[in-house]
């Protein structure tokens, strides 16, 4: 995964998306979302985790498909599942624009408590969808079967792959994410600030910085990896530092038994 390339200024995209990922005028989030969430956004997890992780990503992107079936696994059952972490996806067209617009659009159709199963599904199915739309010409038998393992008929399938407004509505979250300065596929926000891998001044290897500044763990740079052990480390270092933060200071009285 590359997380280096892109067309805006570290520090310009960081400004963008300060802003950009807590929401704009009229994205204020509803009931149930963290303040990193705008209306809109599908959640998965607690709105009171200490972290919320934001990824834009695209169902026809390879490197967000190693990511889903590498690393979600253990972000699902350890972080999401427990409480400590809310997860958004937000929508891309990267990878083969077809498939990315058809493979939403089927997460739209099922029920809205269904949606990241369909998103898991077709990141698992990816190759074989690759597959057949080379060896067959087509991938649309791929897609219906996906569609029938998650409870559409055929004409569901049809009309939700026709509907002009589900279309729609994918271009219009791709747009958006272009004018907030992300040009690639996967990228990860962390409570309202950007992962992104550069050279620090005066070091030869990419590590991680979070919004402005590199990510240090036990006093060591981040280096850029993107498999589940970095990111459990990044995690349970981003949890333990919202966990201490959120807590009130240790009243000294009451622990000397003084009133």
């Amino acid at each position: 995964m590359s997380l280096t390339r892109r067309l805006f200024s570290a520090a310009a995209m960081t400004a963008v998306l300060a802003v950009s990922a807590c929401g704009g005028s009229g994205d204020a989030p509803s009931a149930g979302q963290t303040s990193f969430e705008r209306a809109g956004d599908r959640g998965l997890g607690s709105p009171d985790a200490p972290v919320t992780m934001i990824e834009y990503a695209s169902v026809a992107c390879g490197h967000c498909a190693t990511f889903h079936n590498e690393v979600w696994p253990m972000l699902e059952s350890d972080y999401i599942e427990t409480g400590q972490v809310r997860f958004v996806l937000r929508e891309m067209i990267t990878g083969p624009a077809q498939f990315a617009i058809a493979g939403f659009s089927l997460a739209h159709c099922v029920p809205e408590d269904r949606y990241y199963d369909m998103v898991d599904l077709l990141f698992q199915q990816q190759n074989a969808i690759f597959q057949a739309a080379q060896t067959q010409g087509s991938a649309r038998n791929q897609y219906l079967a996906i569609a029938r393992s998650m409870g559409m008929s055929e004409a569901d399938f049809t009309q939700c792959l026709s509907d002009e407004t589900i279309t729609q509505d994918i271009l219009d979250a791709n747009d958006r994410a272009g004018a907030e300065g992300i040009t690639g596929t996967p990228r990860f926000i962390f409570n309202g600030e950007l992962l992104d891998s550069r050279r620090a001044p005066g070091e030869s290897a990419y590590t991680y910085f979070l919004g402005s500044e590199q990510l240090i763990i036990d006093g060591e740079p981040v280096p850029n990896f993107s498999d589940a052990e970095t990111f459990r480390r990044i995690l349970d270092h981003l949890i333990a530092e919202n966990t201490d933060a959120a807590m009130p200071a240790a009243d000294d009285g009451a622990e000397s038994g003084e009133e």
